[in-house]
């Protein structure tokens, strides 16, 4: 299949220029017309009028139903492409579509009682691809003698073949030994907040293994967080292979974004490029509802603006900008240094001091190490956090996000306590073999929790002094060091790795008025976890105090 490929390099001029994103053309035209030709017959009952999809589609969908169906050989009965990511903004016919390419694949399948679904991640969501599919076969006599339409049960049987269509809100039972040839799935970016949605979907996909004429199609909008499980997973692939980085010619991207440079720039933000997003714009997508949104959003601030260019610009939340933010979160992506490893830190540094917090079983252990750049006196934060694996379990909702952190590198989940604090001990002993950890109050630890921490890093095997460590007030007194943090981020003086564990933990902190002062506490953030940041501020209130580095043995310290 060299003639055939799913990259498509070229995407950001052909996306500004309102090209197609498909590649190639379908490998088997007579496969793809034939689908289209159905297709285009269904009627739209939700439109004025009651148009047939093709009287109403744009050229993006119907590329890619062509692309779809004309992805299947009838000849050996496979099918090249088996799966389909399309990433669009809201509004754009998406769910209507689903419903409509589905219906096309049951009336093209010939295997006898085959099954196919849509899943969706709530009872809502279901019922937009469910009512389209079941008023266009209402609305056509010809489909109503064909078809059957049980709406209790939200399914559909072909009367021929047997072959059913059903539509299901997720739920592990509801999926549970599915056969499905084809399977839809709608608004991914929901089931990436789900803990067991990978295990879900291959449960609803697993059917495609014994029928090589399948695909599953994933269909969403960007997330109103920071993607997640098998959203991210699911996103970082397509990008990959529309990139050209990953040869998958089976996986089809058909990603509606903005190129990084425009986010970057804020041009996404400038109404006459709408439509780079929003294929559907001056139809389903009306352009003056879209400018007033704009407008309300650049009222409500940062949260609501980012809301809007998530769900109707497609652009990818980094950071969780709440209204209760820490201020320093309008600033801790622009301090990214993507290189700024911990090696490249003990390197750069005069002087580095340790924070660490953590808590319970069911708690992140979070250490930050904190340099001072031996040139510029900027200073360098490189963070790390542990999870014992009994955290996947009590705190469900953030499991996704764990997971995905312990992939990238950010996070190490332990089976056995103590194994984390052994970790935290190593770390400690590396800055201070490296002669950049101070003689005294260089380790800050969260007072409430440094028990088993305190012992490993004063064993006779580790030799740090209990002057080196020090526990740090929480609360109230943490104001200082919660302000010095967002001033010298804020003002370009602290440069940090750019891990998205340490953006989660940012977006997750609430700041809470103490009087006068300020508090972020794991109390007002809830279940979303800040002990990365927290064990940032304990550092910080150590880097304050100006303090010197201290050389290893074997090290000679030349004043001048």
């Amino acid at each position: 299949m060299k003639d055939w490929t799913t990259a498509c390099p070229d995407w950001e001029r052909r996306i500004l220029a309102g090209d197609s994103l498909i590649p190639c053309p379908p490998k088997f035209p007579d496969q793809a017309q034939e689908g289209l030709d159905i297709f285009r017959q269904l009627i739209a009952v939700d439109v004025t009028g009651s148009p047939t999809f093709g009287e109403i589609s744009r050229k993006w969908i119907l590329d890619l139903v062509a692309a779809i169906f004309g992805a299947y050989d009838p000849e050996t009965g496979r099918r090249i492409v088996r799966e389909v990511f399309l990433l669009i903004s809201k509004k754009n016919g998406k769910s209507t579509d689903l419903a409509g390419i589905i219906l096309t694949a049951l009336l093209l399948n010939w295997r006898e009682s085959g099954e196919m679904g849509i899943l969706a991640p709530t009872i809502e969501v279901a019922n937009n691809a469910w009512r389209p599919a079941r008023d266009a076969i209402k609305a056509d006599e010809e489909l109503s003698d064909l078809l059957q339409v049980q709406d209790h049960v939200r399914t559909i049987t072909h009367r021929g073949t047997k072959a059913t269509l059903q539509v299901v809100a997720a739920d592990s039972e509801a999926v549970a030994g599915k056969k499905w040839i084809v399977t839809l799935v709608d608004e991914l970016w929901l089931f990436g907040k789900k803990p067991n949605a990978d295990k879900m979907l291959l449960e609803a996909t697993g059917g495609m293994a014994s029928r090589p004429e399948g695909f599953v199609m994933y269909s969403s909008t960007q997330s109103d967080e920071p993607p997640a499980g098998v959203f991210k997973e699911k996103l970082d692939y397509a990008r990959k292979v529309r990139d050209g980085e990953i040869d998958d010619p089976a996986f089809l991207p058909v990603l509606y974004e903005f190129p990084k440079k425009m986010v970057e720039s804020g041009e996404c933000r400038d109404p006459k490029f709408f439509y780079v997003t929003n294929p559907n714009l001056g139809a389903s997508v009306d352009e003056e509802f879209l400018t007033r949104e704009l407008a309300k959003a650049e009222l409500g601030g940062e949260e609501k603006m980012r809301q809007f260019l998530a769900k109707h610009l497609n652009v990818e939340i980094g950071l969780n900008l709440r209204s209760d933010r820490w201020a320093g979160a309008d600033f801790w992506e622009r301090a990214a240094e993507k290189t700024l490893t911990l090696d490249e830190l003990l390197r750069r540094s005069d002087v580095a001091v340790v924070g660490i917090d953590g808590g319970g079983l069911d708690d992140l252990l979070g250490l930050a190490v904190l340099g001072r750049d031996s040139e510029t006196r900027e200073w360098l934060h490189w963070g790390h956090a542990w999870a014992h694996e009994i955290v996947l379990e009590r705190r469900k909702e953030i499991a996704p996000a764990l997971r995905d952190f312990a992939a990238a590198g950010d996070l190490t989940i332990v089976k056995v306590p103590g194994d984390d604090v052994v970790a935290v001990a190593n770390i400690v002993c590396r800055v201070r073999d490296a002669g950049l950890l101070p003689e005294k109050l260089s380790v800050g630890v969260d007072a409430a929790g440094i028990g088993a921490i305190v012992d490993e890093l004063t064993s006779d095997e580790r030799g740090i002094t209990m002057e080196q460590i020090t526990g740090i007030s929480q609360g109230w007194k943490l104001n200082g060091a919660i302000k010095t943090t967002e001033r010298q981020v804020a003002g370009g003086q602290l440069k940090h790795c750019g891990s998205p564990l340490m953006a989660w933990a940012v977006g997750n902190a609430k700041v809470v008025p103490a009087g006068n002062a300020i508090s972020i506490t794991k109390q007002a953030s809830g279940a979303a976890k800040i002990d990365p940041l927290m064990a940032l501020f304990n550092a910080v209130s150590l880097m304050a105090l100006n303090p010197q580095g201290v050389a290893a043995p074997g090290i000679t310290v030349l004043e001048f």
